[in-house]
Order: C-alpha cells, then structure tokens, then sequence
C-alpha cells in the first residue's frame, strides 16, 4: 500500500516540469526585440544598460524592434542608523525606483505597466571619498536588482 503511494508519486513528480519563462526560444526572441527608451539619471543608466544586457543576451539592441520600454527611473541615499555621540549616520540605504511602460511599437499599444523599487543597503565609513563611493556601489546593486526585476516582468509579459 505504501509502496504503491510512493511510486504513484514519484511517476507524478517525474511529469513535472519547471524551466524559466525567458527559456522558451519565442520569449527569447521577444525579449531580444525590445527597444529600451533612453533616460537621463546615472541610476537609470545602470537600469537600462543592464536590461539592454539581458533582454539581447548581451549582443545589445534590435535593429528593428518590436517592442519599446519607456523608462523612469529615480534614485536616492538615505542614512539610517545614527551614532549617538556625532549624530552622523553609521549605515544608508541606496533605494532606486523605476516606473516603466512595454509598448508594442506597430499600434503603440500598451502591453505592460508597472512600478518597481529595489533597497541596497551600506555602511558609511569615516572618510568622505568612501562615504560617497559606498552610496555609489549600494546605488549600482540597486539598479541592477532592478533590472532583474524589470526583466522577469517583460518576460512574464512576453511569454504568454
């Protein structure tokens, strides 16, 4: 009896299958075919080269795209965490926003719309060249994890 259940089971498991939607070759091509809009911030520059980088896999941009994405992205640094005895904060956090709208380039069609935000955080060493270098570096994390975000939205988005 038990060992009817578990047999019934693993041949049950056995048909499943999980592979990622930018997998399927059609997405893939989709998602190649995407013409990413130009912004004006150094941190949605990160977003958008690195969405250039995936949606082609890394062979950049369509010549004759089928797709466009208009970007916005917005960034800022916060500290947080104060030290008691300066007032001066001891960690920050990078958060990076982005707001973005899949078009379909032949009848401007809107395909998706949506809004994401993604927090990296960092410590603030004493020096002050370091300071503004370890927001940078927390901002780049940030604005990657956003594409990556960005990314699997389209290829959810493409892949139906």
């Amino acid at each position: 009896m038990v060992r009817g259940a578990i047999i019934a089971s693993l041949l049950v498991l056995v048909g499943c299958q999980a592979r990622p939607l930018h997998d399927d070759p059609a997405t893939q091509e989709s998602l190649g075919a995407i013409e990413f809009a130009e912004v004006s911030t150094r941190a949605g520059l990160e977003v958008r080269n690195r969405l250039v980088f995936l949606a082609g896999n890394g062979a950049g941009e369509d010549d004759a795209p089928q797709y466009r994405v208009d970007l916005s992205v917005s960034s800022s640094a916060q500290g947080v965490q104060l030290n008691e005895q300066t007032t001066t904060p001891n960690a920050g956090r990078a958060i990076v926003s982005a707001t973005y709208t899949l078009r379909r380039t032949s009848d401007d069609s809107v395909i998706k719309a949506g809004r994401r935000q993604t927090v990296a955080l960092f410590d603030y060493p004493r020096q002050e060249f370091a300071k503004l270098r370890a927001a940078r570096d927390a901002e780049d994390r940030a604005s990657h994890e956003l594409a990556e975000l960005i990314y699997a939205d389209l290829a959810i988005a493409l892949g139906r």
